[in-house]
């Protein structure tokens, strides 16, 4: 490989992507100690009572009316910060996404298929958009990779594909 690319040695890993790696003779291990932590001070959160996790899955949270409006800026970051952080703490993924749960994303998709557009191949073509606060973020348009039997599952497809 040094022939075909330029290649230097750094030593050994210890963080990608904000994932703490350690190396050690049993196997590599990944944590999100730092990034955790990074996270509590830049929020202020390191003097906060802490709660046990799994929260009650019938729990209700509510908004408290006395209470001042919060930015909601802020609150998406956090909300932000501790989805990625759930992708090494999967105990906390059901109380981060019960915060997000009834908030307005204005998050709107469209989806739609042909059926059997593609005479020679009888495949069916998708489309579809994604739009954030009426602005255009994401789009597609290819051939399905399956044969569709008929327009519901053509356009099941399409749904999916543009959704996932």
């Amino acid at each position: 490989m040094h022939d075909k690319f330029q290649m230097s040695s750094m030593g050994e890993l210890s963080f990608f992507l904000r994932l703490q790696v350690q190396q050690k003779s049993d196997g590599i291990f990944f944590s999100q100690e730092k990034y955790m932590a990074d996270i509590l001070k830049k929020f202020d959160f390191t003097t906060v009572k802490t709660a046990s996790t799994p929260m009650e899955a019938n729990k209700a949270l509510v908004k408290d009316a006395k209470a001042e409006d919060i930015d909601v800026h802020l609150y998406r970051s956090m909300i932000g910060s501790l989805m990625y952080l759930t992708a090494s703490r999967p105990d906390i993924t059901f109380a981060v996404y019960a915060c997000v749960r009834d908030s307005p994303i204005d998050l709107e998709a469209y989806s739609d298929s042909d059926y059997v557009g593609a005479s020679l191949a009888r495949k069916s073509t998708t489309g579809g958009c994604q739009f954030l606060r009426k602005s255009l973020i994401s789009w597609q348009c290819k051939k399905q990779t399956i044969v569709a039997n008929s327009t519901t599952k053509a356009e099941y497809v399409a749904a999916a594909s543009c959704c996932g």
